[in-house]
């Protein structure tokens, strides 16, 4: 039995990481569950599952207080660091699901990894902004990363959670989102619901915007350096566009292994909780007699200069990736609040690396005041380019 807790319970990766347990009642425990604001679903989620310690803002704390007893459930506040902390470093937790999305993410996975716990992020964000310390934490606590994220997780299964010198490479790749086959000369007319209907994912309004730009994938590129001890050199995205493998590995004498499956986070969130066993899923299967084709192709940088933006910043490292990442959310938000157009989100990104001064080495105070910056930056810039 092992005991887990939810950071993000209501959004798309906690709900299915809940069907997941659903399927084994007799191997996982909830212990802890926390949402931003969605206190109607927690309610339906804590009388479900009976966790002892749960999180939510304070309007949603009044609200469950009046329905819980505070001697079977201890109500926490989302948005203090510390209760989040004492959730995730309970005594008999033995895995963290990180499904919040952004920087946010960073202090309870720190403090996870510092208690020992087995951190499973579906959440690419705090990798991204600050893989040098979250990887040092984890070797010197020895507590074990297992990625969620269909590629991270595609690439940790084909190395079989080591990380291997016999390596030469990895291929992330990507289905090419919702903008795949539109032109260019489009994306100025291109609404949200447009990018929100991606192709094979069913995820997250920011993810899926992410996505749309590719902005996700060099995100992935500079997460997967850390995860697997690579330079950016050994990670070349492929568009992919039906999605059924899910990353591949090139070993040094030409070898290549490739992790393929339906496209449903399920899977991954399987292995995650389960490892280092694999059990049955009940979910559907590849048929290979349905498959008519697998096609691959480079991406477009001209087309998706985010992308490109991502890997120059992953080459920099320093504060820059904390300064991409709080950009890019700034102005990813300001598309879904329908303040800018979504072909200015690139430029307002671009905007703000450019002008930042990189620390190299950076601490977590550098880390957070770079993100600071970034957004007031961002918002500046934005506040010019508002539709």
């Amino acid at each position: 039995m092992k005991n887990v807790v939810i950071l993000g319970s209501t959004g798309t990766i906690g709900i299915n990481t809940l069907k997941v347990i659903d399927l084994f009642p007799d191997r996982f425990r909830v212990v802890g569950l926390t949402a931003y604001n969605n206190a109607q679903l927690l309610e339906k989620q804590i009388r479900k599952y009976s966790p002892t310690h749960v999180a939510i803002g304070l309007e949603g704390i009044e609200y469950l207080k009046k329905l819980f007893d505070k001697k079977k459930v201890n109500i926490f506040n989302v948005q203090s660091q510390d209760d989040i902390k004492e959730i995730v470093t309970l005594k008999d937790v033995d895995i963290v699901v990180v499904g919040i999305r952004g920087s946010a993410a960073l202090y309870p996975f720190l403090s996870a990894l510092r208690s020992g716990k087995t951190v499973a992020p579906a959440n690419k964000e705090a990798l991204v902004v600050a893989g040098h310390i979250l990887m040092a934490e984890s070797k010197k606590h020895k507590a074990p990363i297992i990625p969620i994220d269909s590629e991270q997780s595609a690439i940790f299964q084909c190395l079989n959670g080591r990380v291997d010198h016999k390596l030469k490479g990895i291929y992330l790749t990507a289905s090419g989102g919702a903008l795949l086959n539109v032109p260019k000369s489009k994306f100025s007319q291109l609404s949200v619901k447009q990018i929100l209907n991606h192709p094979r994912w069913k995820m997250g309004k920011k993810i899926t915007v992410d996505s749309a730009t590719l902005m996700n994938k060099g995100f992935e590129v500079i997460e997967a350096c850390w995860l697997f001890d690579l330079s950016v050199d050994q990670v070349q995205v492929v568009i992919h566009p039906e999605a059924i493998i899910h990353s591949m590995v090139e070993f040094i004498d030409g070898s290549i292994l490739a992790q393929l499956g339906i496209t449903d986070m399920r899977l991954p969130i399987q292995y995650a909780l389960t490892y280092p066993e694999r059990l049955e899923s009940k979910l559907e299967q590849i048929d290979f007699f349905k498959l008519k084709q697998l096609n691959f192709q480079k991406p477009d940088f001209k087309k998706f200069p985010s992308l490109a933006l991502a890997i120059d910043v992953a080459r920099k490292s320093g504060t820059l990736p904390s300064v991409l990442n709080a950009a890019d959310e700034e102005a990813v938000d300001a598309f879904l609040s329908e303040r800018i157009k979504f072909s200015k989100i690139y430029p307002i990104v671009e905007k703000v690396v450019a002008k930042h001064h990189s620390i190299n080495n950076p601490r977590i105070n550098d880390i957070l005041e770079a993100d600071c910056w970034a957004r007031q930056e961002a918002r500046k810039v934005i506040s010019k380019n508002v539709t």
